[in-house]
């Protein structure tokens, strides 16, 4: 039975345990069971205080992240190699087992080109190297394929599937956004079957990055193509109501998402919930 959970930038602009102590109660109410937390600045990620929330609410946390526009995976492969095994430590001290996202990668971040076989290899580098340090802390490593517009790299299912198999690495997971998927994949369940058995997390995110439900995304789609597969992970509400400017640079966001902040949580996730159940797939907790 698939989690369902949030991106912490549903509800606050910066990761910060002691202010999601205020805040998770009535989040909690929507029946979360994981909360994604992006480590901006992983030196600066509250580890402790993040742990400690969680284990008092009972919640899974994740981390996820992208890469520094500095650190491209061809030239500086050693040094993106090094900024993830710190970033993958600093997670598992926040207690999370899995640190996702852009890893392979800058988000916002093109060539122009197609990628190339030297970035190929260079990819199956970094993503073996940082499985190894997660593989030693008993931690998974996910890639998420973004769209055209913000990577040249990783754009689709098969491509990642393509990494992790040429890799071999058994803790290296997919993780596919339905926002991404709305734009590079053949469909919903076109892009889950191709993820296959490697499908470890899913954003649900509309097509607009707002309200879910309240733009142009497959849901119906998206459901039954979770249920095909027999996806049994988390499936995490992410909109971007609160966005750092290097962020929101990264991912083209230049006006508000929803016109009432509080509609993505409010509206979004009971919304998300139904379309779930009517394609008979029930989100807990």
């Amino acid at each position: 039975m698939p989690t369902l959970g949030l991106h912490s930038l549903a509800f606050m602009p910066l990761w910060n345990p002691t202010e999601a102590r205020r805040l998770l109660p009535g989040i909690l109410e929507h029946g979360i069971g994981a909360i994604e937390t992006p480590l901006l600045d992983p030196a600066s990620y509250d580890s402790a205080g993040t742990r400690a929330l969680a284990e008092n609410h009972g919640i899974e946390i994740y981390c996820s992240l992208g890469l520094p526009a500095e650190l491209d995976v061809l030239h500086r492969t050693q040094d993106a190699a090094d900024y993830l095994e710190f970033a993958i430590g600093v997670a598992r001290k926040a207690g999370a087992g899995h640190l996702s996202g852009v890893t392979y990668g800058t988000i916002g971040k093109t060539s122009g080109a197609p990628p190339t076989m030297a970035e190929r290899d260079a990819v199956c580098r970094l993503v073996e190297r940082a499985a190894r340090k997660a593989s030693a802390l008993n931690m998974q490593l996910g890639l998420e394929p973004c769209n055209r517009y913000e990577t040249h790299l990783l754009n689709t299912a098969r491509q990642a599937a393509e990494v992790i198999e040429r890799v071999g690495a058994g803790n290296v997971f997919i993780h596919l956004d339905t926002y991404h998927m709305n734009i590079e994949e053949a469909g919903m369940a076109a892009g889950f079957a191709d993820a296959g058995d490697h499908l470890g997390y899913v954003h649900l995110s509309e097509s607009n990055r707002g309200v879910p439900g309240r733009g142009a995304m497959d849901w119906r789609g998206t459901f039954e193509g979770l249920k095909a597969v027999g996806f049994g992970g988390v499936a995490a509400l992410e909109s971007f109501v609160y966005l750092a400017p290097e962020i929101a640079s990264g991912l083209a966001v230049w006006r508000p998402v929803a016109d009432r902040p509080e509609d993505v949580i409010d509206v979004g996730l009971p919304f998300l919930r139904d379309r779930a159940a009517e394609a008979g797939l029930e989100l807990s907790p």
